[in-house]
């Protein structure tokens, strides 16, 4: 019998200690150490395999003596993953999948396992009983012959049905529920999820077998566990969205094998999750005649070209104290804008309460939907609709000036497309426009002044 040994994990960032500390070293917080009891044993009794049929002698190599490889994607059977993951699943690869409770994480990996209906795709639930996951299945209305669930939360057992199996995928629900038999602590806990995560790291390094991993979150939103499990990992993946809305983001923090500025768009429904192929249509809301303090902006996400409604409400202060309320937007920026609007443009926003919303819910950073906001502001403070048949794709600066935005010829073409007559861009664009191959009148302006004697008079 191994003799336990009781060590302090930090439940922030997971640094390790063999006494109890008021405050972390590495991360700097109060009060987050907890006791845990681990267990020594020899690392080769519960391994997944005794030998890996890969295994070799370790010799370092030359970079100029690898051979590069081409590069060789599955694909995830879902449109919108496929973007996120950067062009399809990698073989080998490790990617966790946060989301808040009830946001439908177990829903899109169901629906991406049964989708891949050429591929052993092993399911293992730790939240979930057979049935549960069948019916859901069900009510999807879709089903493959090579899709097989285990519910187990033993990793020994869990690695001896992948050895009888022999899965191209495996899918994990979820990372917390998980428990190795190396560590008497209870599942969930710091050690536990960082001692599954290696395992299942070194599974699927060692096999070229993909493996998904669903994580929960914390009150503040970040990934439960330790940080050092995001730094495992090749992917984390972000699911967010409101719950009492029906669309739904896929965003990337990180990726090893891609870009991590795309986005999936889903729309939740009773069957499942809808790709949502073009989100411009869904971020414009259908509205019945023009509403003042609301604009349409150009940005971009990724590789894409979005179209978002802004939403923007100007009223006199109550109270003396200003408020200043963003949804979807950074409040810094907004202050600034409003800054500008004051002292370049003349209007007296210090006097006003500002709410701005981004339709739809979705976060934008893009700093070429400057111009569309402070339209937006302004129609709403002088209760002047402006055309839906206009949109604005420019940065503002400091001294009101309209500054250059990039990949602007993918923002006019995604604005031609649904329709728009007219798009308000800065003049120091305009050498990078082919105006030949452009059906929408492109407006450039130098100020911020100038677009508002255009439009407002």
């Amino acid at each position: 019998m191994a003799k336990p040994k009781t060590v302090y994990f930090c439940q922030s960032c997971g640094y390790e200690s063999a006494k109890w500390l008021g405050k972390c070293p590495s991360c700097n917080s109060w009060n987050t150490f907890a006791e845990e009891i681990v267990t020594k044993e020899e690392s080769n009794k519960n391994e997944w395999r005794q030998e890996s049929p890969r295994s070799k002698v370790v010799k370092a190599k030359a970079l100029n003596e690898i051979d590069a490889l081409p590069e060789v994607r599955t694909h995830a059977g879902d449109d919108e993953l496929n973007r996120v993951l950067g062009g399809g699943i990698v073989p080998g690869s490790l990617v966790l999948i946060g989301g808040e409770p009830g946001i439908g994480k177990s829903t899109l990996m169901l629906q991406v396992g049964l989708q891949l209906k050429l591929l052993r795709v092993l399911y293992v639930s730790g939240e979930e009983s057979e049935q549960q996951i069948k019916m859901r299945a069900d009510r999807l209305g879709n089903s493959s012959k090579g899709f097989f669930i285990l519910t187990e939360t033993n990793t020994k057992n869990i690695f001896l049905a992948i050895e009888s199996l022999q899965p191209q995928i495996v899918i994990i629900d979820s990372i917390q529920t998980l428990y190795s038999p190396l560590m008497d602590s209870a599942a969930g806990s710091i050690g536990q999820v960082r001692q599954c995560a290696g395992e299942l790291m070194k599974f699927a390094k060692e096999t070229d077998t993909p493996v998904f991993l669903i994580g929960h979150i914390t009150k503040d939103g970040m990934l439960a566990g330790p940080k050092v499990l995001e730094h495992m990992v090749d992917t984390v993946l972000q699911f967010e969205g409101d719950r009492h809305l029906a669309y739904r983001i896929l965003r990337t923090t990180k990726n090893r094998f891609g870009s991590t500025s795309e986005i999936g768009i889903y729309e939740m429904l009773g069957t499942g999750l809808r790709e949502v192929s073009n989100p411009s249509e869904i971020l414009i809301s259908q509205k019945d005649g023009q509403l003042s303090g609301v604009t349409i902006g150009a940005t971009i996400e990724g590789n894409r070209p979005l179209l978002i409604e802004i939403q923007s409400l100007v009223s006199p202060a109550s109270y003396g104290t200003p408020q200043r309320t963003p949804t979807g937007f950074d409040q810094k920026r907004l202050n600034m804008l409003l800054a500008v609007l004051e002292k370049r443009c003349g209007f007296r926003m210090g006097t006003q309460d500002v709410f701005l919303n981004m339709a739809g819910g979705i976060k934008v950073e893009d700093p070429a939907i400057d111009l569309a906001i402070c339209i937006s502001i302004i129609s709403s403070m002088e209760e002047i609709p402006v055309s839906d048949k206009f949109c604005f794709a420019a940065e503002i600066g400091l001294g009101g000036e309209l500054r250059a935005v990039n990949r602007i010829e993918q923002r006019i073409s995604e604005s031609e497309k649904l329709g728009f007559e007219e798009i308000y861009i800065s003049k120091f664009n305009q050498k990078s426009i082919d105006m030949k191959k452009t059906n929408i009148k492109v407006k450039a302006f130098g100020k911020l002044t100038e677009v508002f004697q255009d439009l407002f008079g």
